[in-house]
């Protein structure tokens, strides 16, 4: 009998997720093998040419690299030649990366970066710069907004986690940005930051009785994307506190209780209480923070448009705006796919970082 009764548990347990799983193999599975495929054709949205295979050319397209050291040029009698700023000058690029059967590996790149090295000057290229700018970008979104958000997460959900009269309305007004459209919620932080008359230049230049010079916030390659961040921290902070506050709650009052009696202080209390029966919700938190963080694209493409000078763009926006944009279906299949392997590969690495250890 009680195994009968296991059996119609399990299969109600199946019927119940039959749906779940269905939902996740027509829009995540399938979709991804679909761009897997794809990532290997020219095929684009709108074209009269037949599509062909062309194997790995879109990966290579992406991620072709290359690092070139330049010597300084020197006349006839060995002296270093510098220019009318008295800099010391140096052999074009295009004579390496144009044409040259020397560095056929090089040919069609375009310098990314570039520093000194002594007299030489090391210069980092790449096939696709814009591609390889959305990955750092979108990398520095992700190591600055998860740690940021988390803790401000934390922070504000030990500060309601208290039994005070109106506790409750602090809760509402924290969450509130989470309820908001994300598209509304940029472009009232557009016009928030706006260089002419935007809210946080009055205020500022309020605040210092007229000192501070109005800034563009978004119109400023090296203040744009900070202004995302900034913006993006604060949208969804709400929503990570909740869960912050659910694992709190889990934690049982009568360790609270016992520490108390051995006379902890605050601190004491946080380090061998709250955060060890918070560790399974720190992982939670730290995954999702991250897979949102990967997901960046509402607010570039309202506040920015992966401007100025491509500084905001993006891997979900650069794979949209080609996928879409640009109808290359094959270049944002590639990019879809080379995203997922990202997020794969940091995920398990944040899996192992975290794992229990006995």
């Amino acid at each position: 009998m009680s195994r009968s009764r296991l059996t119609q548990s399990n299969r109600a347990g199946w019927a119940m997720a039959l749906p779940g799983f269905g939902l996740i193999a027509v829009f995540i599975i399938l979709p991804f093998f679909f761009a897997f495929g794809l990532s290997f054709t020219n095929q684009r949205l709108i074209s009269p040419n037949p599509t062909e295979w062309v194997g790995l050319d879109n990966y290579r397209q992406l991620m072709g690299m290359g690092v070139l050291t330049l010597e300084p040029e020197r006349d006839d009698e060995g002296a270093l030649i510098r220019d009318e700023d008295g800099a010391l000058a140096y052999p074009r690029l295009r004579n390496f990366t144009r044409g040259n059967p020397d560095y056929a590996h090089l040919d069609g790149m375009r310098e990314w970066l570039s520093w000194s090295w002594g007299e030489n000057q090391v210069v980092v290229l790449a096939r696709d710069v814009v591609f390889m700018t959305a990955i750092v970008n979108t990398l520095t979104f992700v190591l600055v907004v998860a740690p940021v958000q988390a803790a401000l997460a934390l922070g504000l959900a030990l500060l309601i986690n208290q039994r005070l009269r109106g506790i409750n309305i602090f809760r509402t007004i924290y969450f509130m940005p989470v309820v908001v459209s994300i598209v509304v919620v940029s472009l009232l932080w557009r016009f928030i930051y706006d260089g002419n008359d935007g809210l946080l230049n009055n205020i500022l230049s309020a605040v210092t009785f007229g000192a501070f010079e109005p800034v563009d916030w978004l119109g400023n390659p090296d203040t744009a994307l900070p202004a995302i961040m900034a913006m993006s921290i604060w949208q969804a902070v709400g929503f990570h506190m909740v869960i912050w506050l659910a694992g709190l709650q889990t934690i049982s009052p009568t360790l609270y209780e016992a520490a108390e009696i051995e006379g902890t202080s605050r601190w004491q209390t946080f380090r061998y209480v709250t955060w060890p029966g918070l560790r399974n919700t720190a992982v939670l938190i730290l995954i999702v923070i991250t897979m949102q963080a990967f997901a960046l694209f509402a607010q570039i493409d309202v506040m920015t448009g992966g401007g100025p000078l491509d500084s905001t763009q993006t891997i979900v926006f650069q794979a949209v705006e080609r996928g879409y944009g640009k109808q290359d279906i094959s270049g944002g299949s590639t990019i879809s796919v080379l995203l997922f392997l990202l997020v794969l590969t940091i995920s398990l690495i944040q899996r192992y970082l975290t794992r229990e250890r006995n």
